[in-house]
């Protein structure tokens, strides 16, 4: 057994027991794009995969603006307080031009933070559409394997890729905020399909009236779409998160949820069907990563751009080529 080998063994011995130290140094691990690391990352996901699986897993989207965080930490802290042990992913927007990214949720949820029965961990996007860091589906398992009752992962916000938020969780939640101004005309139906559960926020003082109403129109709204599944139909319902109420109605829906997919013996066949998108997103991935590292491709891709952009070719005869040459066709 070599000491990379060892080293996973360790880690994910003392993950699955419960050292919070461990579980921030996995999730490192596996979002490294050192290949050594890597390789180690595999190794640890091998052996922490069957202690996972156990969470509630919730997507949780909105506009910015909306008060996720605020709202994240509100009911967190509404989970915690009745014994559960909660895990925030919170993914926060890489900068096209530096890569950077701020990573400030621990900042924005100061008291959930502390919180011994809570974790929350902010990863850059990376660039990756969807709201999602490459590797959050990993970290998920990881949480998982630490023990933890309930997985949330917020995402970077309404965009058109949110269907890869959906496609990782059990329950996709949409938050929302009345005031706007004709607020069914400012989401995109898209994103309401998706949506498992509609949240209208910031439900206090003068607002609580309007929320009220808000929430009464997207009910309407609701009914005019098709269920995603037989097993569910979307509701709403209204909170506060800056006075924490309304946090018992949002768990209730969700234990609904939970529970309708399980009277259905749908939940293994939902996940199973998420695993299978995993797979086929990983391979896609992997695919490109391993088309742009190629050196034929290499070697012959200036040349094909400036073709492109000349006028010379098309881009799908551009890529027909390099496709072909990646194959060893030339």
């Amino acid at each position: 057994m070599d000491q990379d080998q060892t080293a996973s063994i360790a880690m994910a011995d003392a993950l699955i027991a419960g050292e919070r130290r461990a579980l921030a140094q996995a999730i490192t691990l596996v979002e490294s794009q050192r290949a050594d690391h890597q390789a180690q990352a595999e190794e640890l996901l091998a052996r922490v995969l069957p202690k996972s699986g156990g969470a509630i897993r919730l997507g949780i989207t909105g506009a910015p603006g909306v008060g996720k965080s605020t709202f994240i930490e509100a009911f967190g802290l509404h989970l915690v307080e009745q014994g559960l042990r909660v895990a925030v992913l919170a993914v926060d927007p890489s900068s096209v031009r530096s890569g950077g990214s701020i990573l400030g949720d621990k900042t924005r949820m100061e008291e959930l933070s502390r919180h011994p029965g809570a974790f929350i961990r902010p990863s850059p996007s990376g660039g990756t559409l969807g709201g999602v860091a490459r590797r959050t589906r990993e970290a998920m398992l990881i949480c998982e394997a630490a023990g933890f009752d309930v997985v949330i992962i917020e995402t970077v916000g309404v965009g058109q890729s949110e269907t890869k938020v959906a496609a990782m969780v059990d329950m996709f939640l949409l938050l929302l905020a009345p005031g706007g101004g004709d607020e069914l005309q400012g989401i995109k139906r898209g994103i309401m399909e998706l949506a498992d559960l509609l949240i209208v926020n910031k439900a206090d003082g003068a607002l609580k009236p309007i929320a009220g109403q808000v929430a009464a129109e997207y009910s309407g709204a609701l009914g005019l779409l098709r269920p995603i599944t037989p097993y569910w139909t979307a509701k709403v319902v209204t909170c506060s998160a800056l006075e924490k109420t309304g946090m018992a109605d949002v768990r209730a829906q969700i234990s609904a949820h939970r529970q309708a997919f399980e009277d259905a013996g749908e939940l293994e066949n939902y996940r199973a069907w998420q695993s299978r998108n995993w797979l086929w997103g990983e391979i896609d991935d992997s695919l490109g990563t391993a088309f742009r590292a190629d050196p034929v491709v290499v070697s012959l891709l200036e040349d094909v751009e400036n073709q492109v952009t000349s006028g010379q070719l098309t881009p799908s005869q551009a890529a027909a080529r390099l496709l072909k040459a990646f194959r060893g066709d030339v």
